[in-house]
């Protein structure tokens, strides 16, 4: 999907790609390095100490797009940032021999401490109006410092936890609760309670039982999947950035993919750029942000199955009740 401006942009493909990366002077295997993934893995790569990450950098833009627009002053630009330490450094890629554009970007160890997105913006002069972006990859790049293998996808994890009485004391005041997701980590959080029902969590944790049983576990791991969708997909809503634009900014990490499968449901037929103006300005000034949690809740249900989940127990149900008649 293609942003909307006020001004021409690209219509081409801008496209990112990791050539090479190497720490402190000695290559990183290519088996940490997935195109596929677009995801860099730099944890447990036969250093525990290093210093710095050399990123070599290749970008393919549409070049006679750019020859023949509106544009004058274009530069290609790759940034790498990460949230979690608000850190943020850029390097401009020069066009080569071969026609397509290369450079080196460094990641500094000490600033970085779990995952930063690597992203290519393409940025000119139109209208007489300067850096203003023209281009940008449609896929950011990932480099994790946390991984061994250059996965794209992060799981979410699930802890079993005693609310009332157990290590974590922030969870007490939910010690009625039967589960809690946090979203503030690098990963999505469910926590369980060990102590909300007794015996929940072993029918939860079953393959088998009665078709009751059954039931129960499709329904209440539905509705914990239903209640994380919706968690995150606020959670990355709230951390959208601007541009000097106010153009919002997508955020990285697991709430890139969360919002990308998710607005296309809870804003249907609206391209990704034009949902978050939508979204963001909703959230920010409040007008049409509490029609919009009705959509919000759909599209979490349609990512757990719910209905479909439910069909199928209730129908396994009445099935077993006729056999027994």
């Amino acid at each position: 999907m293609k942003p909307v401006f006020p001004y021409p942009t690209l219509f081409g493909a801008v496209d990112l790609e990791v050539v090479s990366v190497s720490m402190d002077g000695r290559d990183l295997p290519y088996a940490r390095i997935s195109k596929a993934e677009r995801t860099v893995a730099l944890h447990q790569a036969g250093r525990a100490e290093w210093d710095v990450a050399r990123i070599q950098l290749k970008a393919v833009l549409p070049d006679q797009e750019l020859e023949d627009g509106p544009w004058s002053e274009v530069t290609c630009l790759a940034t790498l940032s990460e949230s979690a330490t608000n850190a943020r450094s850029s390097a401009r890629l020069a066009r080569g021999r071969d026609g397509h554009w290369h450079g080196t970007i460094e990641l500094v160890h000490d600033r970085h401490t779990d995952r930063a997105t690597l992203a290519l913006a393409v940025v000119g002069e139109v209208d007489g109006v300067p850096s203003r972006l023209i281009g940008a990859t449609d896929n950011n790049w990932y480099v994790d410092l946390k991984s061994a293998a250059p996965r794209r996808q992060r799981e979410i994890r699930i802890r079993e936890v005693d609310f009332r009485e157990g290590p974590e004391e922030w969870l007490r005041p939910f010690k009625d609760s039967l589960w809690i997701v946090e979203t503030a980590g690098d990963v999505p959080t469910v926590y369980l309670n060990t102590t909300g029902v007794e015996g929940l969590l072993e029918i939860i944790n079953g393959t088998g039982g009665s078709p009751m049983e059954k039931l129960l576990r499709e329904m209440t791991s539905s509705q914990i999947a239903q209640d994380a969708w919706t968690a995150m997909f606020n959670s990355a809503i709230s951390e959208l950035d601007l541009d000097e634009d106010r153009t919002p900014i997508m955020p990285g990490g697991w709430r890139e993919p969360v919002l990308r499968m998710m607005l296309p449901d809870v804003l249907p037929g609206r391209q990704l750029t034009d949902a978050l103006f939508d979204i963001n300005d909703r959230r920010a000034s409040g007008s049409g942000w509490p029609e919009l949690q009705t959509s919000i809740h759909y599209a979490a249900a349609k990512r757990s199955q719910v209905t479909k989940k439910l069909t199928a127990a209730v129908r396994s149900v009445h099935q077993n009740e006729s056999g027994d008649a």
